[in-house]
């Protein structure tokens, strides 16, 4: 990783929607203004794994934790190749980040990708407001000298697109085909899994390699034909950005996996695109889920645990069609709303959460377990090989 040893250090604002102005110094370049969606996120460590997750496209990023930069960052521990976030806003920015393993500094890494960054800003202000008026748009600039700049900032704060009008996942899905071979031998079935890249992290494909599974990525628009050339033992959909409403060929893709009843695991967007699938309808939550804290029921276990989220959407539990066999499963317990979905005969597995963390707990990895050895079972039964009459498009 290149060092950049410069760091911007000027006047900067955070200027939201409804006119409510943060203040603070500028510590990465930035060129005009970052505009996007103000979230907040909860995460204590895991600031690399944040901003390089492709779910943050879109949004400007606020740490709750004071606090953010103080070991440094590694290429490792990246999600992608670049970071997605719009731009971030911290308390306190690491000036002597001792990480025994860095590579750079925080302030080094935004400065190399150019992210925008505005520290010494009253983040629990921004929080309190956030929490108490929902997402807002907003922008990250220069500190104004006049108010007519202000108001400027202001107009452009209301010009960002939201996120529901914006096709985001295909700005983050890595194209394909791809194929990966397991990491090591499960002593099991082998299984080969199709993993429809709606902006998946590193961290996911790791989990099902490490498990034994041979995982082949396809893009996030693939059609039936394209996955079911792989012959595939099992389907993730995998988590992204943005609406879940605006992927119809998606919920298409997924129906028709399911007339074959071929195994799912659906992961934050993809648990959104089987309810819609399913019938379901999904809505806006009003500041979305953010950090690693999040504590989850699965209601068929009584089992608690804590996970790590990432979305502003979720399915509306009322609509659920229970009378097609579909089931709510888990339930956030600190808002009760929908966090899994399960069939009562179909072998068909989604969560709300990010089971594989990166960054956040990882209580509920067990979840790769349950739906690798469905795909075991259909290996077993099958033994199914590539289509060699169809060659999967690729990009």
């Amino acid at each position: 990783m290149k060092v950049i040893s410069q760091e911007a250090d000027r006047p900067g604002v955070l200027v939201l929607e409804d006119g409510r102005t943060f203040r603070g110094r500028l510590c990465a370049a930035i060129e005009g203004i970052a505009g996007g969606e103000v979230v907040f996120t909860t995460n204590m460590t895991g600031y690399q794994e944040v901003l390089t997750d492709p779910s943050y496209r879109g949004q400007i990023v606020v740490f709750t934790y004071p606090l953010i930069g103080n070991y440094g960052v590694r290429s490792r521990d990246a999600q992608a190749a670049r970071p997605w976030a719009v731009g971030c806003v911290v308390r306190e920015l690491c000036a002597h980040p001792a990480g025994w393993d860095m590579e750079a500094s925080l302030g080094q890494y935004l400065q190399r990708y150019r992210l925008p960054c505005l520290s010494e800003v009253d983040t629990r202000a921004v929080v309190r407001h956030l929490r108490t008026r929902g997402t807002l748009r907003g922008v990250i600039a220069e500190a104004p000298t006049t108010l007519e700049a202000h108001l400027q900032l202001v107009t452009a704060a209301r010009q960002v697109p939201s996120v529901s009008r914006q096709n985001l996942v295909q700005d983050v899905s890595r194209g394909g085909p791809q194929r990966y071979p397991p990491l090591r031998s499960s002593g099991k079935s082998p299984v080969r899994v199709v993993m429809v890249d709606n902006g998946y992290k590193r961290r996911l494909l790791e989990h099902l390699r490490q498990r034994g599974a041979e995982v082949v990525v396809l893009p996030w628009d693939a059609s039936l034909a394209d996955v079911m050339a792989w012959a595939p033992h099992g389907v993730v959909l995998s988590p992204g950005p943005g609406d879940p409403v605006n992927l119809r060929r998606s919920v298409v893709l997924v129906r028709g996996l399911l007339e074959r009843q071929v195994p799912l695991l659906g992961i934050c967007l993809g648990h959104q695109i089987i309810g819609l699938a399913a019938g379901a309808r999904t809505r806006r939550l009003p500041y979305g889920h953010h950090g690693g804290n999040h504590a989850v029921k699965d209601l068929r276990t009584g089992r608690v645990f804590i996970t790590s989220q990432n979305h502003e959407f979720a399915v509306v539990a009322e609509t659920v069609p229970t009378h097609r066999g579909w089931y709510v499963r888990q339930v956030n317990l600190n808002d009760h709303s929908v966090e899994g979905l399960a069939h009562e005969t179909w072998p068909v597995l989604s969560v709300q959460y990010h089971p594989e963390g990166a960054p956040g707990p990882e209580d509920s990895q067990f979840y790769f377990d349950e739906f690798l050895a469905l795909c075991r079972s259909v290996a077993r039964n099958t033994a199914p090989t590539p289509s060699t009459t169809r060659t999967p498009r690729s990009r």
